[in-house]
């Protein structure tokens, strides 16, 4: 199979790759990457997709990609990981939504109750229809930020 991204590293690429490879002091993953591209280059061994993730205990994509990130974006960027474009999750509770939760927790607590607990904000949350679902630690964890929290509170 063509290749669609070919590897053609530069005299001083390549020392940096070498001396990067042979000192070790960066991280595992950018040693490796420097070792993909070291291997897939054409001008040196250039070796298989395959032949490159079976030496280094990769996947092809991984060896497919590195060399993908140094043609389209260059040599930092083929060291580097992807970046994230967006969190694999969105946040529960946006500005909105945290306000309502520390205005709630910094009111008066339910009747028979001495002070607001995590169980029973996480519960308000969704009876006031704020939120569709959440859980304790969740709130917790939000309100962990605020000065209103009695989990923020100093303790001393």
């Amino acid at each position: 199979m063509n290749k669609k991204y070919i590897v053609r590293l530069s005299d001083a690429e390549r020392g940096l790759l070498k001396e990067m490879v042979r000192k070790g002091k960066a991280a595992a993953y950018k040693i490796k990457h420097a070792n993909i591209l070291l291997k897939s280059d054409a001008d040196g061994p250039g070796w298989t997709d395959e032949e490159t993730a079976e030496a280094f205990g990769c996947h092809v994509n991984t060896v497919k990609n590195v060399r993908r990130r140094l043609v389209e974006h260059g040599l930092e960027a083929a060291l580097e990981r992807k970046k994230q474009e967006r969190p694999s999750r969105e946040p529960i509770f946006d500005g909105e939504k945290e306000a309502r939760l520390i205005a709630t927790s910094c009111s008066q607590p339910p009747e028979g109750r001495a002070a607001w607990t995590l169980e029973l904000l996480a519960d308000r949350m969704i009876e006031l229809k704020i939120v569709e679902t959440v859980s304790p630690t969740t709130v917790g964890r939000t309100l962990k930020k605020t000065n209103c929290s009695r989990i923020a509170a100093s303790v001393g």
